[in-house]
């Protein structure tokens, strides 16, 4: 059964992101305000694999949870990139290793009651170092072996949901024993 929205108002709006308050009527009648957070751009992540040094990840810090963990590198797609080009750019620059040719794996939408943010994750059969990562968002650049993801995530050395994600999806799916 669908849910109608009769208008959406804004509550606060920049570069980043916007909130609103939707206003939704459910099938059976009944009327409330809902707050809906629109992200302003897509964003987009790479899991570079190599068969003998494992997966390319970041060490870093999110402010917002004031929290350390293991990341694959990633973020918002520009303005005139594809989702592909982004998750190149992301890698470079977080990392300073150039993934190789990357493939899609999945799209999905992280908060979809309440967001209508879209995730973009590609592989890469490994990578090629270039220089030095750009930028104060990485404290260090690691290969991690393939074996060893499960206990960091069994340990919550990886908390962001993105990483997280596309981590259990390649160990699903992609990972070979």
């Amino acid at each position: 059964m669908r849910w109608t929205v009769h208008g959406e108002r804004a509550v606060y709006e920049s570069p980043w992101v916007d909130v609103t308050l939707a206003e939704i009527e459910l099938p059976d009648g009944h009327r409330f305000d809902h707050h809906v957070v629109h992200i302003t751009a897509q964003a987009a992540a790479a899991i570079a694999h190599d068969a003998r040094r494992g997966v390319l990840l970041v060490w870093r810090h999110r402010f917002v949870t004031d929290r350390w963990g293991w990341e694959i590198p990633g973020g918002r797609i520009d303005a005139g990139e594809t989702p592909a080009d982004a998750a190149r750019r992301e890698m470079l620059e977080e990392t300073g290793w150039r993934p190789g040719p990357l493939r899609p794996l999945f799209t999905y939408n992280p908060l979809a009651g309440i967001s209508d943010q879209l995730f973009h994750v590609f592989a890469a059969d490994g990578a090629t170092h270039e220089r030095e990562p750009q930028g104060f968002e990485t404290e260090r650049v690691e290969w991690v072996p393939v074996d060893e993801l499960r206990e960091l995530i069994r340990r919550d050395q990886v908390p962001e949901g993105f990483t997280l994600t596309a981590l259990l999806w390649f160990l699903a799916m992609e990972a070979r024993p």
